[in-house]
């Protein structure tokens, strides 16, 4: 799925009216019908439903969704709020169908500057904003969304395209927006429905059909994009029935040091879970019984280091692929081993971990690593590999710029984990959990991603898919243990059945 710009939804809606042919208002209707359709769907026709309207055409909205829940027999009145001197021609088209059917249903609010007081059980609709913000609210208006905000602890608040003072591409870092329970949006994502600042603002979206020209939708380019089944099942390659282990790979893992073996057990198990033909494991001296009993079927190779790793194999050509990072520390003779082993190994790696902690420490070491590699920092170590920003959005420039100078696919993981490639195209993936946030969970990414690379898989099929299948783990790890309860292990027990959903 293509996330677009404010910019490219508007002109979305002018093809689409163009070339269907429909007219805006009726576009507007389908709008407003969907969403009618899903509130009625979850709440009773008891419920009081109060709509908040704007000027523009997210009011008009607003207008015609409390016309439809009026039609269906709701108790719904809309609250115009005068921010603006002109309203839009479909809101003012759906302000004249409202009145027409249900006078006594449409209340102006032309010189407030506060909403009245509320009853208890009132399910509020907020359709005061849309995408056709360009700066944060400010003067009176700004005011009521700051009451809108005090009120998400009593009443059930439900945004119509966006939050309202939230800008479609953007971060809502200190400026006042409508805090909502749900957020019904259209068509695609908007891309600031997936920065971390605005996780608390939006609540859960819900993205609804309205019928936009897919011609629009497939012609028009935009380097952000959603990772749905559909894309992963496209890269997943099921497997030969003459197939054997070699044809899937030998891939090295390069993980562990003393007090730290467990993050080479999660990495080499879910390697070896993910499907990797051969796995070698290089661990110090105090691991080799530990991988020895806790994964039969790696192979070892012990380090001339007790506690640490700082001597990898001279010759490495024999493997698809190199893991390194979970759990090696940070001495330095594993930075020094991990320079040496760059200038000697050029094919695409899977860094993460203490490796991404090495090349923050060790100045140009980052250009060193090779073209195709996966790195895979959370946002702490993203930071320390490529600075502080101000925002999401900054972020997300850094991001892709370096993953596109340095020819490198580097991820920056979170709810919705982005993925930036060297082709400029950064990719949001929607599987996984709070739950997921257990220690031990990157380790076992690691391990999937290593053994993808080792299949043959691209490396930014390997990101895309190994990133999608660890969140599904997750997923149906969550479902039977619940998010509390579960474990880095239970992920690496339920790759089985995601890998069982693709095949199907």
């Amino acid at each position: 799925m293509k996330i677009f710009t404010a910019q490219q939804i508007r002109e979305a809606d002018a093809y689409t009216i163009q070339h269907l042919p429909i007219s805006s208002l009726d576009l507007m209707e389908r709008a407003a019908g969907a969403c009618t359709s899903w509130i009625c769907k979850y709440f009773a026709p008891e419920t009081p439903v109060y709509i908040y309207c704007g000027m523009g055409n997210n009011g008009g909205d607003g207008l015609a969704i409390t016309r439809l829940l009026r039609n269906r027999d709701y108790n719904a009145h809309a609250f115009v709020l005068h921010h603006s001197e002109k309203a839009t021609t479909d809101h003012v088209a759906n302000r004249e169908a409202l009145l027409q059917k249900y006078p006594h249903a449409l209340h102006d609010l032309p010189n407030t500057t506060s909403i009245p007081a509320l009853p208890a059980d009132v399910l509020i609709i907020d359709a005061i904003l849309g995408t056709g913000l360009s700066r944060p609210v400010e003067g009176w208006l700004a005011g009521i969304i700051q009451q809108l905000q005090t009120l998400y602890a009593t009443h059930t608040i439900i945004s119509i395209d966006l939050p309202s003072g939230m800008q479609a591409d953007s971060s809502s870092v200190n400026t006042p927006v409508v805090k909502a329970h749900h957020t019904l949006s259209f068509e695609c994502y908007k891309l600031a429905f997936l920065f971390p600042e605005n996780a608390g603002i939006t609540g859960e979206v819900h993205i609804l059909p309205i019928g936009l020209h897919p011609d629009y939708i497939q012609q028009t380019p935009t380097p952000f994009q959603i990772s749905e089944e559909s894309l992963i099942k496209s890269i997943y390659k099921p497997r030969s029935p003459f197939a054997h282990k070699g044809t899937y790979g030998h891939a090295l893992l390069i993980a562990g040091s003393e007090g730290k073996m467990g993050a080479a057990i999660l990495s080499a198990q879910s390697c070896l879970r993910a499907g990797v033909g051969l796995l070698t494991c290089h661990v110090p001296k105090c691991g080799y019984t530990i991988i020895q009993i806790a994964v039969p079927p790696a192979m070892c190779i012990v380090d001339d280091q007790y506690d640490h790793s700082s001597g990898f194999q001279t010759d490495v050509s024999q493997y698809k692929v190199i893991g390194i990072g979970p759990g090696i520390g940070t001495a330095a003779g594993t930075a020094w081993a991990m320079e040496r082993l760059f200038e000697r190994y050029r094919q695409p790696m899977v860094l993460d971990a203490d490796a991404l902690n090495i090349l923050a420490t060790t100045p140009g070491l980052i250009d060193k690593v090779p073209a195709g590699s996966l790195l895979t920092p959370h946002p702490k170590e993203f930071e320390r590999l490529f600075g502080k920003t101000a925002n999401n959005r900054e972020q997300l420039q850094v991001l892709s710029h370096n993953a596109i100078e340095k020819r490198l696919c580097i991820l920056l993981k979170g709810r919705y984990t982005a993925m930036a490639f060297p082709d400029g195209n950064i990719f949001f993936n929607t599987t996984g959990n709070p739950g997921m946030a257990t220690g031990g969970s990157g380790d076992v990414l690691t391990g999937i991603l290593t053994a993808l690379l080792a299949q043959g898989y691209s490396s930014k099929d390997a990101m895309l898919m190994g990133v999608y299948m660890h969140g599904m783990a997750g997923d149906y790890a969550a479902e039977t243990l619940s998010q509390e309860a579960m474990t880095a292990n239970d992920i690496i027990d339920y790759l089985g059945k995601s890998f069982l959903r693709l095949h199907r």
